[in-house]
């Protein structure tokens, strides 16, 4: 793989100092360029420690082998926790890099994680997860040294690789939405390798009550018009009335 091909690497070490010299505005037009290129970046120096991350991956792989399942429930939470002030961050720099009014995306918050096991490749299937798009605002996944996730990059899948302690970022339909497709919502799939792979997948969701259209900063009046039609002229699927790709224009 050709080092044009990695994901994007973005360091968010500038918001955790004090001494930012226009490090996050650096760190911020990175994060916006990643998004309007891929849809994913890997984050570093994004602030969720390192061997806490390593501990939960371990307990999930632990919890799916017990016969009895019982839960490591506080190692987990705590992920959680990180990972839950992170989005908030991302959510932050996405504001940023949006142009929206300070605190905007916040009102979209429903958070989420899934621990997950992958089962091992086999002759007859190879597909963990099957490609699709997230509809969430943003996902942060943390993985452990298997791989297998690829994110599809102009006809080409790119592996988005563990490494590091970093934790790989993407933005779902919900961002691609609200920014009139300014924004990238990736296809990726996963691809089951030799060994499980297990992992933790963090989403930022909006309420269920949340009204998602491209908003007034991103060409509100021509979607106005495509609301209209799609109300005037439904859509004969009833998976068009239900997708929400289906406002972008």
């Amino acid at each position: 793989m050709a080092a044009s091909d990695a994901l994007p690497v973005v360091d968010l070490a500038p918001f955790f100092t004090e001494d930012v010299k226009g490090g996050t505005a650096g760190a911020t037009e990175a994060v916006r360029q990643a998004c309007q290129t891929h849809g994913f970046f890997r984050a570093v120096n994004h602030g969720v420690p390192i061997d806490l991350m390593a501990r939960a991956l371990e307990l999930s792989a632990a919890f799916f082998a017990l016969p009895d399942r019982r839960r490591p429930r506080e190692t987990v939470e705590e992920c959680y926790s990180k990972f839950t002030e992170l989005g908030l961050l991302i959510q932050k720099i996405l504001n940023e890099c949006m142009g929206l009014p300070p605190g905007l995306l916040k009102d979209y918050n429903d958070d989420l994680m899934i621990v997950r096991r992958y089962l091992p490749a086999t002759e007859e299937e190879s597909t963990g997860f099957s490609t699709h798009e997230d509809a969430s605002c943003i996902t942060l996944i943390c993985q452990d040294d298997v791989g297998g996730l690829e994110v599809l990059k102009d006809g080409h899948w790119v592996p988005a690789e563990p490494g590091g302690g970093s934790i790989i970022v993407n933005i779902g339909d919900v961002i691609k939405v609200l920014s009139n497709s300014k924004l990238k919502s990736a296809t990726h799939q996963v691809v089951s390798k030799a060994a499980h792979r297990h992992s933790l997948s963090f989403f930022s969701n909006p309420h269920g009550d949340r009204w998602v259209e491209p908003l007034p900063e991103f060409l509100y009046k021509e979607y106005q018009g495509l609301l209209v039609r799609n109300k005037t002229h439904p859509p004969a699927r009833h998976e068009d009335v239900v997708n929400i790709t289906r406002y972008a224009i």
